[in-house]
């Protein structure tokens, strides 16, 4: 006997018909003697209609009550699914994620977890029972509903195998595995039999919609191997662990793409100690995450700085700005929507040389204009237009042979 924790993300769990499947793959499992813990996100589209109809109503809602209303959308999934199971004669009970234990701090609308008491799963599951667990969820030390961000159904999956050392975590989504890029842009990207939790983790964070950044980083910290895999055929998927073999004979692991970036110009302000501190003081404060960060000399006693942020916290992020400026006594804010992030991942990028001059002379031949630079040891990122984001993709990918 295994305890074995799935994951089945929105697209698995669009529909009726989804959610059957979903269910005859869990019976499966249960009928084989295993003890099963299953966590579902909100049905595909459900989370962006709630969004809208908040936004529709406030162009920025208070996030205690968005959180209550988004945890609407994984407790509709855990009952649906739970029904299904009844449906095929398996005993199966629905948890919200307070229900299952998952404390978190109460920073509403990207809480962190804290602490995984279980609440009753353990024992229901030495009932013989199969535990369907709302995602994305958990409560503060008030008993208030909290959310973790986009995909925190994966760190739920991944918290819960962790808290209960399951044997096996499986994360189940639309695609059969982490590809070299994202296959509706590369035809020919080429699935990747094993990944390193460094290099998924850079995927993940640099726009991979596989998987949540900080599930993966929880994973990496509490060294929880889980398997990426499809819902929708019996094909291995990706193993996502500690090591893997011939680990820097890849120079280039992958390119990721996010477009759902804007680049946010912070011009004319002082040319002084702690002004551009007290600009991201301001974004910390508001908590919004800033990616790459450029400052341009300054020149006549005067600065400029540019920087992204996820398109999502562009609103946040700009009263933030405004709001500092002020205090301040000087500077202006302009943001553009329309750029995207590329980024290159290898952990084989470490030990060669000549990544960087590849990737760039790459883009200039297709004439992408770079607008930004960030690197670590594993990943170079630019900044270009919106427009040219698939083709700069297409041409990496190429250029680093990742096809072969």
């Amino acid at each position: 006997m295994a305890l074995i924790v799935q994951k089945y993300g929105g697209t698995s769990v669009k529909d009726l018909d989804r959610i059957r499947a979903v269910a005859d793959r869990i019976a499966a499992s249960h009928r084989a003697g295993d003890q099963v813990v299953v966590v579902v996100s909100a049905r595909g589209g459900v989370t962006n209609r709630l969004i809208a109809d908040a936004k529709a109503l406030h162009p920025e809602p208070d996030d205690r009550e968005l959180d209550v209303l988004l945890s609407i959308g994984e407790q509709e999934t855990i009952a649906l699914a739970t029904i299904a199971l009844h449906a095929l004669g398996v005993p199966a009970v629905s948890r919200t994620g307070g229900q299952a234990g998952i404390f978190t701090d109460s920073v509403h609308t990207k809480a962190r977890i804290t602490e995984i008491r279980g609440g009753d799963v353990r024992e229901q599951l030495e009932a013989g029972k199969v535990v369907i667990v709302a995602g994305f969820q958990g409560v503060d030390g008030h008993g208030f509903t909290t959310t973790l961000g986009r995909g925190g159904s994966d760190l739920s999956a991944i918290a819960l195998a962790a808290a209960l050392k399951a044997d096996l975590c499986q994360i189940y989504t639309d695609v059969d595995g982490v590809y070299t890029a994202d296959p509706r842009i590369v035809p020919d990207a080429k699935k990747i039999p094993e990944i390193i939790y460094e290099e998924m983790l850079e995927l993940a964070s640099l726009g991979s919609k596989v998987m949540q950044s900080r599930a993966v980083e929880f994973a990496n910290k509490y060294n929880v191997p889980f398997e990426v895999r499809s819902s929708f055929n019996n094909n291995p998927g990706t193993i996502v662990k500690a090591e893997t073999s011939t680990l820097e004979d890849v120079l280039v692991r992958g390119v990721a793409c996010d477009k759902n970036q804007t680049k946010v110009v912070v011009s004319d302000i002082p040319d002084q100690p702690g002004a551009a501190a007290k600009v991201f003081r301001s974004l910390a404060e508001a908590k919004v995450n800033v990616d790459m960060i450029v400052q341009n000399v300054g020149r006549q006693g005067i600065a400029n700085l540019t920087f992204t942020v996820p398109a999502d916290d562009a609103y946040r992020a700009d009263r933030a700005v405004n709001e500092c400026l002020a205090k301040l006594g000087a500077g202006s804010v302009s943001r553009t929507d329309r750029i995207a992030k590329v980024s290159i991942v290898g952990v084989g990028m470490q030990s060669h040389s000549g990544v960087a001059s590849l990737m760039f002379s790459t883009l200039a031949e297709h004439g992408i204009n770079i607008q930004m630079i960030s690197t670590s040891e594993i990943k170079i990122s630019v900044a270009i237009s919106l427009d040219q984001a698939d083709d700069a993709v297409r041409v990496l990918h190429s250029a680093f042979e990742l096809n072969k």
